[in-house]
Protein backbone atom coordinates (compact mmCIF):
# COMPACT_ATOMS: atom_id res chain seq x y z
CA UNK A 1 0.00 0.00 0.00
CA UNK A 2 3.00 1.90 0.60
CA UNK A 3 4.52 1.71 -2.67
CA UNK A 4 1.18 2.36 -4.37
CA UNK A 5 0.84 5.62 -2.67
CA UNK A 6 4.62 6.75 -3.49
CA UNK A 7 3.68 5.67 -7.04
CA UNK A 8 0.65 7.92 -7.13
CA UNK A 9 1.88 10.88 -5.31
CA UNK A 10 5.50 10.24 -7.80
CA UNK A 11 3.12 10.14 -10.57
CA UNK A 12 1.20 13.02 -10.46
CA UNK A 13 3.64 15.57 -9.38
CA UNK A 14 6.02 14.48 -12.03
CA UNK A 15 3.28 14.89 -14.58
CA UNK A 16 2.67 18.55 -13.10
CA UNK A 17 6.49 18.97 -13.94
CA UNK A 18 6.55 18.40 -17.16
CA UNK A 19 4.16 21.39 -17.97
CA UNK A 20 5.85 24.62 -18.91
CA UNK A 21 6.46 27.29 -16.67
CA UNK A 22 3.72 29.85 -18.12
CA UNK A 23 1.09 26.81 -17.57
CA UNK A 24 2.63 26.29 -14.20
CA UNK A 25 1.97 29.92 -13.23
CA UNK A 26 -1.37 29.53 -13.95
CA UNK A 27 -2.55 26.60 -11.64
CA UNK A 28 -0.70 28.95 -8.90
CA UNK A 29 -3.10 31.38 -10.42
CA UNK A 30 -6.09 29.35 -9.76
CA UNK A 31 -4.83 27.69 -6.81
CA UNK A 32 -3.60 31.12 -4.46
CA UNK A 33 -7.18 32.28 -4.10
CA UNK A 34 -8.63 28.35 -2.89
CA UNK A 35 -5.68 28.52 -0.38
CA UNK A 36 -5.88 32.48 0.56
CA UNK A 37 -9.79 33.05 0.41
CA UNK A 38 -11.39 29.58 1.00
CA UNK A 39 -8.79 26.97 2.44
CA UNK A 40 -7.24 30.26 4.33
CA UNK A 41 -4.06 28.16 4.94
CA UNK A 42 -2.41 29.44 8.32
CA UNK A 43 -4.08 32.43 7.75
CA UNK A 44 -4.14 33.80 11.85
CA UNK A 45 -0.21 32.57 12.10
CA UNK A 46 0.74 34.52 8.85
CA UNK A 47 -1.18 37.88 9.69
CA UNK A 48 0.34 37.45 13.74
CA UNK A 49 3.92 36.91 12.08
CA UNK A 50 4.10 39.69 9.88
CA UNK A 51 2.14 42.08 12.73
CA UNK A 52 4.59 41.50 15.33
CA UNK A 53 7.75 41.36 12.79
CA UNK A 54 6.58 45.45 11.14
CA UNK A 55 4.80 47.01 13.64
CA UNK A 56 5.38 50.53 12.35
CA UNK A 57 3.61 49.23 8.92
CA UNK A 58 -0.03 49.94 8.34
CA UNK A 59 -3.38 47.20 8.02
CA UNK A 60 -2.94 47.80 4.30
CA UNK A 61 0.53 47.37 3.80
CA UNK A 62 0.77 43.89 6.35
CA UNK A 63 -2.42 43.10 3.95
CA UNK A 64 -0.28 43.89 0.47
CA UNK A 65 2.45 41.78 2.00
CA UNK A 66 0.40 38.88 3.37
CA UNK A 67 -1.38 39.38 -0.14
CA UNK A 68 1.73 38.90 -2.81
CA UNK A 69 3.30 36.43 0.51
CA UNK A 70 0.70 33.58 -0.98
CA UNK A 71 0.98 34.12 -4.30
CA UNK A 72 4.23 33.66 -4.21
CA UNK A 73 4.00 30.85 -1.92
CA UNK A 74 1.87 28.55 -4.69
CA UNK A 75 4.33 29.58 -7.14
CA UNK A 76 6.88 27.99 -5.16
CA UNK A 77 5.09 24.64 -4.64
CA UNK A 78 4.65 24.21 -8.51
CA UNK A 79 8.71 25.61 -9.21
CA UNK A 80 9.77 23.09 -6.97
CA UNK A 81 8.05 20.21 -8.87
CA UNK A 82 9.85 21.67 -11.83
CA UNK A 83 12.96 20.67 -10.45
CA UNK A 84 11.64 17.10 -10.87
CA UNK A 85 11.95 17.12 -15.04
CA UNK A 86 13.69 20.79 -15.93
CA UNK A 87 16.97 20.14 -17.59
CA UNK A 88 20.09 21.13 -16.12
CA UNK A 89 21.09 23.61 -18.63
CA UNK A 90 17.66 25.43 -18.58
CA UNK A 91 17.93 25.91 -14.75
CA UNK A 92 21.29 27.11 -14.86
CA UNK A 93 19.60 30.13 -16.84
CA UNK A 94 16.95 30.17 -14.15
CA UNK A 95 18.91 30.00 -11.31
CA UNK A 96 22.05 32.39 -11.19
CA UNK A 97 25.05 32.31 -8.52
CA UNK A 98 26.90 35.38 -8.19
CA UNK A 99 30.41 34.67 -6.05
CA UNK A 100 31.00 31.02 -6.74
CA UNK A 101 35.51 31.58 -7.27
CA UNK A 102 35.29 31.98 -3.63
CA UNK A 103 34.19 28.75 -3.04
CA UNK A 104 36.22 26.88 -5.26
CA UNK A 105 39.44 28.73 -4.13
CA UNK A 106 38.83 27.32 -0.97
CA UNK A 107 38.62 23.73 -2.44
CA UNK A 108 41.25 24.47 -4.10
CA UNK A 109 43.16 24.70 -1.30
CA UNK A 110 41.86 21.88 0.37
CA UNK A 111 39.16 23.37 2.91
CA UNK A 112 35.42 22.13 2.67
CA UNK A 113 32.46 24.59 3.35
CA UNK A 114 29.21 25.12 4.35
CA UNK A 115 26.18 27.07 3.50
CA UNK A 116 23.92 29.10 5.72
CA UNK A 117 20.61 29.97 4.09
CA UNK A 118 16.68 30.39 5.47
CA UNK A 119 13.45 29.83 4.06
CA UNK A 120 13.00 32.43 2.13
CA UNK A 121 12.51 32.57 -1.62
CA UNK A 122 12.50 29.14 -3.36
CA UNK A 123 15.14 27.43 -0.84
CA UNK A 124 14.62 24.08 -2.75
CA UNK A 125 16.30 25.97 -5.63
CA UNK A 126 19.46 25.45 -3.82
CA UNK A 127 19.42 21.69 -4.53
CA UNK A 128 21.09 22.58 -7.86
CA UNK A 129 23.92 24.46 -6.00
CA UNK A 130 26.27 22.48 -7.94
CA UNK A 131 25.59 23.66 -11.61
CA UNK A 132 26.71 27.06 -10.11
CA UNK A 133 30.27 25.85 -10.15
CA UNK A 134 32.67 26.34 -12.81
CA UNK A 135 35.19 23.67 -12.21
CA UNK A 136 33.40 21.39 -9.35
CA UNK A 137 30.41 20.88 -10.69
CA UNK A 138 30.70 16.78 -11.20
CA UNK A 139 33.43 16.36 -8.33
CA UNK A 140 32.61 18.78 -4.85
CA UNK A 141 29.80 17.18 -3.10
CA UNK A 142 26.60 19.46 -1.79
CA UNK A 143 24.89 17.88 0.94
CA UNK A 144 21.12 18.86 1.53
CA UNK A 145 20.16 18.53 5.16
CA UNK A 146 16.44 17.47 5.66
CA UNK A 147 14.36 16.68 8.34
CA UNK A 148 11.89 13.13 7.17
CA UNK A 149 8.63 14.48 6.44
CA UNK A 150 5.68 13.02 8.16
CA UNK A 151 3.88 11.27 5.30
CA UNK A 152 6.47 8.96 3.88
CA UNK A 153 5.68 8.79 0.57
CA UNK A 154 5.91 12.57 -0.21
CA UNK A 155 9.32 12.57 1.63
CA UNK A 156 10.60 10.02 -0.61
CA UNK A 157 9.65 12.22 -3.59
CA UNK A 158 10.99 15.26 -1.88
CA UNK A 159 14.33 13.45 -1.86
CA UNK A 160 14.12 12.85 -5.08
CA UNK A 161 13.12 16.12 -6.38
CA UNK A 162 16.24 17.25 -3.91
CA UNK A 163 18.73 14.98 -5.81
CA UNK A 164 18.07 15.61 -9.09
CA UNK A 165 20.11 18.04 -9.91
CA UNK A 166 23.30 16.44 -8.20
CA UNK A 167 22.32 17.70 -4.73
CA UNK A 168 23.05 14.94 -2.12
CA UNK A 169 20.42 14.37 0.52
CA UNK A 170 21.48 13.93 4.15
CA UNK A 171 19.10 13.37 6.84
CA UNK A 172 19.85 15.46 9.92
CA UNK A 173 20.92 13.34 12.22
CA UNK A 174 23.69 11.29 9.77
CA UNK A 175 25.46 15.14 8.89
CA UNK A 176 29.01 14.53 10.80
CA UNK A 177 28.85 11.02 9.81
CA UNK A 178 29.04 12.11 6.08
CA UNK A 179 31.22 14.82 7.02
CA UNK A 180 33.76 12.67 8.34
CA UNK A 181 33.68 10.20 5.63
CA UNK A 182 33.83 12.88 2.52
CA UNK A 183 37.22 14.26 4.89
CA UNK A 184 38.78 10.74 5.13
CA UNK A 185 38.10 10.33 1.39
CA UNK A 186 40.01 13.98 0.68
CA UNK A 187 36.43 14.96 -1.05
CA UNK A 188 35.44 18.66 -1.28
CA UNK A 189 32.14 19.27 -0.24
CA UNK A 190 29.59 21.74 1.05
CA UNK A 191 26.73 20.90 3.59
CA UNK A 192 23.72 23.87 3.57
CA UNK A 193 22.30 24.04 6.61
CA UNK A 194 18.13 25.83 6.81
CA UNK A 195 18.99 27.36 10.01
CA UNK A 196 15.74 29.55 10.66
CA UNK A 197 13.53 26.93 11.74
CA UNK A 198 12.22 26.76 15.70
CA UNK A 199 13.78 24.34 18.14
CA UNK A 200 12.25 22.28 20.22
CA UNK A 201 12.43 23.32 24.13
CA UNK A 202 15.44 20.78 24.68
CA UNK A 203 17.52 22.18 21.81
CA UNK A 204 17.45 25.80 22.91
CA UNK A 205 20.69 27.19 23.52
CA UNK A 206 20.81 30.60 22.24
CA UNK A 207 18.31 33.52 21.74
CA UNK A 208 19.05 36.67 19.63
CA UNK A 209 17.11 39.36 18.21
CA UNK A 210 15.36 38.86 14.94
CA UNK A 211 12.68 41.12 12.80
CA UNK A 212 11.46 43.07 15.49
CA UNK A 213 11.43 39.75 18.16
CA UNK A 214 14.17 40.51 20.92
CA UNK A 215 13.88 36.75 21.87
CA UNK A 216 13.69 34.52 19.01
CA UNK A 217 15.13 30.91 19.87
CA UNK A 218 17.87 29.18 16.93
CA UNK A 219 19.28 26.01 16.23
CA UNK A 220 23.09 26.15 17.32
CA UNK A 221 24.12 22.04 15.95
CA UNK A 222 25.01 23.40 12.45
CA UNK A 223 27.43 26.45 13.79
CA UNK A 224 29.19 23.59 16.17
CA UNK A 225 29.53 21.18 12.84
CA UNK A 226 31.26 24.13 11.17
CA UNK A 227 33.55 25.01 14.08
CA UNK A 228 34.21 21.70 14.26
CA UNK A 229 35.36 20.87 10.97
CA UNK A 230 36.72 24.81 10.28
CA UNK A 231 34.58 24.75 7.08
CA UNK A 232 34.71 28.12 5.29
CA UNK A 233 31.02 29.50 5.96
CA UNK A 234 28.65 31.73 3.52
CA UNK A 235 25.31 33.14 3.27
CA UNK A 236 23.20 32.35 0.44
CA UNK A 237 21.36 36.05 -0.20
CA UNK A 238 18.95 34.94 -2.39
CA UNK A 239 16.78 37.69 -4.65
CA UNK A 240 13.60 36.94 -6.94
CA UNK A 241 14.11 38.36 -10.14
CA UNK A 242 10.65 37.63 -11.91
CA UNK A 243 8.64 34.45 -11.57
CA UNK A 244 11.02 31.53 -12.36
CA UNK A 245 14.35 33.20 -12.07
CA UNK A 246 16.40 33.63 -9.06
CA UNK A 247 19.66 34.58 -8.70
CA UNK A 248 22.26 34.68 -5.31
CA UNK A 249 25.02 36.23 -3.56
CA UNK A 250 27.39 33.68 -2.00
CA UNK A 251 28.40 36.10 0.60
CA UNK A 252 31.51 35.35 2.91
CA UNK A 253 30.42 34.83 6.77
CA UNK A 254 34.13 33.48 7.43
CA UNK A 255 36.24 31.87 6.39
CA UNK A 256 37.65 29.53 9.55
CA UNK A 257 34.89 28.81 11.56
CA UNK A 258 36.86 28.18 14.66
CA UNK A 259 38.18 31.32 14.75
CA UNK A 260 34.71 32.57 15.09
CA UNK A 261 33.47 33.73 19.18
CA UNK A 262 31.03 31.33 19.86
CA UNK A 263 27.50 31.56 18.17
CA UNK A 264 28.76 34.38 16.06
CA UNK A 265 28.00 32.63 13.20
CA UNK A 266 24.50 32.46 14.03
CA UNK A 267 24.36 36.02 14.85
CA UNK A 268 26.03 37.07 11.77
CA UNK A 269 23.78 34.52 9.76
CA UNK A 270 20.36 36.27 11.30
CA UNK A 271 21.33 39.75 10.45
CA UNK A 272 21.86 38.86 7.14
CA UNK A 273 18.66 37.02 6.83
CA UNK A 274 16.80 40.06 8.61
CA UNK A 275 18.28 42.16 5.89
CA UNK A 276 17.35 40.19 3.18
CA UNK A 277 13.64 39.57 4.82
CA UNK A 278 13.11 43.55 4.97
CA UNK A 279 13.86 43.63 1.29
CA UNK A 280 11.12 41.90 -0.02
CA UNK A 281 8.78 40.19 2.87
CA UNK A 282 6.73 38.51 0.47
CA UNK A 283 9.40 36.14 0.03
CA UNK A 284 9.65 34.38 3.58
CA UNK A 285 7.90 31.33 4.82
CA UNK A 286 5.63 33.35 7.38
CA UNK A 287 3.12 30.42 7.69
CA UNK A 288 5.90 28.75 9.94
CA UNK A 289 5.00 29.63 13.76
CA UNK A 290 8.53 30.57 14.60
CA UNK A 291 7.44 32.56 17.83
CA UNK A 292 5.44 29.75 19.14
CA UNK A 293 8.05 29.31 21.70
CA UNK A 294 9.12 32.37 24.69
CA UNK A 295 11.77 33.73 26.27
CA UNK A 296 9.25 33.86 29.48
CA UNK A 297 8.21 30.37 28.47
CA UNK A 298 11.60 28.85 28.49
CA UNK A 299 12.68 30.95 31.87
CA UNK A 300 9.96 29.23 33.88
CA UNK A 301 10.62 25.60 32.62
CA UNK A 302 13.91 25.74 32.97
CA UNK A 303 15.75 28.52 35.08
CA UNK A 304 12.95 27.65 38.18
CA UNK A 305 14.10 24.08 38.48
CA UNK A 306 17.99 25.08 38.73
Amino acid sequence: MKQLHYYLVYGVIYLISLLPFWALYGLSNCIYPIVYYIIRYRRKIVRKNLTSSFPEKSEKEIKKIEKEFYQWFCDYVFETFKLLTISHEKLKKRNIYHGMDQVEARYDQGQDCAAILGHYCNWEWHSAFNLGYKRYEDTAVVGLIYHRLRNDAVDRVFRKIRAAHKGTPVKKKHILRYIVQYKKENQRNLFGYISDQAPKWENIHLWLPFLNHPYTPVFTGGERIMRKMNNAVYYLDMRRVKRGYYETNVVLITENAKDMPENEISRRFFQLLEQSVRREPQYYLWTHNRWKRTKEEYDRRYLNEE
